[in-house]
C-alpha cells in the first residue's frame, strides 16, 4: 500500500533567510500523524539565502545527512572538519557522543538549496563521524544509485543503523526496479521534478509511506530527483 502525503501538507517556516519545509514534526511545526517513519525522523526541504546559514549548534546520537541539490553548503564542525558541499555530494555526521557544527551558504550572491535527513541510530554514544562522497550523475541516471548503508558497502555511505538509502534521476523513458525485502517499509522522497512509483504520481516534495512493498517501479518521471529510504518495519522512529 502506498500512503502520499502531499508537499502542500508539509510544515512549514518561514525565518527570511530561511525557508523550509518538514515533511515530519520539527522545530515549532507538530503534528501527532507526522512523527517520522521507521528510523526515519526529519526530512526538511531547506532554501538559505546568500551568505546565510546555520550558526554553531550542537547535536548527539543522531545520524544526520545533508543531500545538496542546488548551490553549495559550507560545512565546519568540532571533528575539525571543513569542507563544501555541491550537487552529487552526500554528507553525512554521526553526532554520537555529541559534536558541533554549523552550516552556511557558500555563495554571497546565490542561494542554496538541500535535504537534512536525520536517521535514528541504533547505539548511542558512539564517536562522532564525518563522511561526505560525490555521486556522479551517470551513476543515477535511470537506476537507483546506493548512496547510504550499513557498512557503507557499494562505495556508500556508512549510518549506524540498518537502513539504506538510495538517489536516483528519472526523465522519460528511464525507468528502474528495486526489489525490496519482505517485511520492509519504504518512504519514498521526490526532490525535484516528478514521478510515477508503481503507477502512482509524485510530484516534486511529495512523500510516500510504503508497507510491504515488494518491488517497486520508478517510470515516467518528469526532471524527477529522488531519495527512497529501505528501512525497517517499524512504524515510528526509537532508540
Amino acid at each position: 500500500m502506498i500512503d502520499i502525503r502531499k508537499a502542500d501538507h508539509r510544515g512549514r517556516a518561514n525565518h527570511g533567510w530561511l525557508q523550509s519545509r518538514h515533511t515530519f514534526s520539527f522545530g515549532s511545526y507538530r503534528d501527532a500523524n507526522q512523527q517520522g517513519f521507521s528510523d526515519l525522523l526529519v526530512i526538511n526541504d531547506d532554501r538559505v539565502a546568500a551568505a546565510q546559514g546555520f550558526g554553531t549548534h550542537g547535536h548527539r546520537d543522531m545520524e544526520i545527512f545533508s543531500y545538496v541539490l542546488e548551490g553549495e553548503l559550507a560545512h565546519k564542525d568540532s571533528m575539525g572538519t571543513g569542507s563544501v558541499i555541491r550537487p552529487g555530494d552526500v554528507q553525512m555526521m554521526s553526532a554520537g557522543s555529541g559534536v558541533q557544527h554549523s552550516e552556511f551558504n557558500h555563495s554571497a550572491d546565490a542561494p542554496v538549496h538541500f535535504l537534512q535527513i536525520w536517521i535514528v541510530p541504533n547505539e548511542r554514544g558512539a564517536e562522532p563521524r564525518y563522511q561526505q562522497v560525490h555521486f556522479e550523475e551517470a551513476e543515477k541516471r535511470g537506476r537507483l544509485r546506493l548512496i547510504i548503508a550499513p557498512q557503507g558497502e557499494q562505495g556508500a555511505l556508512a549510518v549506524r543503523q540498518d537502513a539504506r538509502v538510495y538517489a536516483g534521476l528519472f526523465n522519460g523513458d528511464e525507468a528502474a526496479t528495486l526489489d525490496v525485502a519482505a517485511n520492509r517499509h519504504v518512504y519514498v522522497h521526490v526532490a525535484q521534478g516528478s514521478v510515477e512509483v508503481n503507477g502512482e504520481r509524485l510530484a516534486e516534495g511529495d512523500g510516500a509511506r510504503i508497507r510491504n512493498a515488494g518491488s517497486l517501479r520508478f517510470d515516467k518521471g518528469e526532471n524527477a530527483e529522488v531519495l527512497v529510504f529501505d528501512l525497517r518495519p517499524n512504524e515510528l522512529p526509537g532508540m
